[in-house]
């Protein structure tokens, strides 16, 4: 998560010099579009890994989501 954290801030950055800096506009823009991809690539890992856990305890997962039988 500490990725996402830092992608996110670089792609803030990228976003914050395209203002001030109008003839790299494009480029800075695109870089900020990058870093933002790599947070959505990087949240896709993470939450894949966090599913892949609860895969592996089956039931248990399961268990405490389903109603109590009447």
């Amino acid at each position: 998560m500490e990725n996402v954290r830092r992608y996110r801030a670089l792609a803030s950055l990228c976003r914050q010099q395209a203002a001030y800096r109008p003839l790299q506009n494009w480029q800075l823009l695109g870089q900020a579009e990058h870093f933002e991809y790599l947070a959505e690539v990087e949240l896709k890992a993470h939450f894949d890994a966090c599913n892949a856990k609860s895969d592996e305890h089956g039931d248990e997962a399961v268990a405490w989501k389903r109603p109590a039988a009447a």
